[in-house]
């Protein structure tokens, strides 16, 4: 899982797989899911992600390197 905020428009992209081709199903005007062929789960897009999710407790994202290992 890969997560990328673009602050300059709020946007956060959560993406889970990669794909050649996506299609988009929006869940509403702020919030889309993108799908591959299969129709399996590669991303979620949401537009003014600051009022949907505390971004702080999220951003920024801290990794330990030892939780990999257990």
């Amino acid at each position: 899982m890969k997560l990328s905020y673009d602050s300059k428009y709020d946007l956060l992209y959560i993406r889970f797989g990669k794909a050649r081709k996506v299609i988009n199903k929006p869940v509403n005007a702020e919030i889309t899911l993108d799908l591959d062929r299969q129709g399996r789960l590669v991303g979620i897009e949401i537009l003014s992600a600051s009022r949907h999710i505390d971004l702080s407790s999220i951003l920024p994202i801290k990794h330990d390197k030892n939780s990999a290992a257990r």
